[in-house]
């Protein structure tokens, strides 16, 4: 048998950091959108703060889906056995602490950061 050489050409993309992700689903694909939220203030600008939003959708059938939860369900178990249970960081209980306090009514009112200002 005649050996052919075959050329293969990798796009990697660039890396990406994800702040949000929203996960929706039809009958036929789950669709993963990860989203990097970025404001740009430009102190020369007259105008207010730019929001940068990146968005990188991955769409998959739900058996492949299914494939990825056990996928990362490893391993994640697997990261907690070799470092330690992952915990929400206090600053992130901290500032879900203040979002209720505002939520809840109480006079005591603290505003959560927001990216539109």
């Amino acid at each position: 048998m005649e050996q052919k050489n075959l050329n293969v050409s990798v796009n990697e993309g660039d890396a990406f950091f994800c702040h949000e992700l929203s996960v929706n689903y039809n009958p036929l694909q789950f669709l993963l959108d990860f989203k990097c939220i970025t404001p740009r203030v430009d102190v020369r600008s007259k105008q207010g703060p730019v929001i940068n939003i990146k968005h990188n959708v991955i769409m998959l059938d739900p058996y492949h889906t299914k494939q990825m939860l056990e996928l990362l369900t490893r391993v994640v178990s697997d990261y907690e056995n070799d470092f330690g249970k992952i915990v929400k960081p206090k600053s992130v209980e901290k500032m879900e602490k203040k979002i209720k306090t505002k939520e809840s009514g109480d006079k005591k009112t603290i505003a959560a950061p927001t990216y539109f200002g």
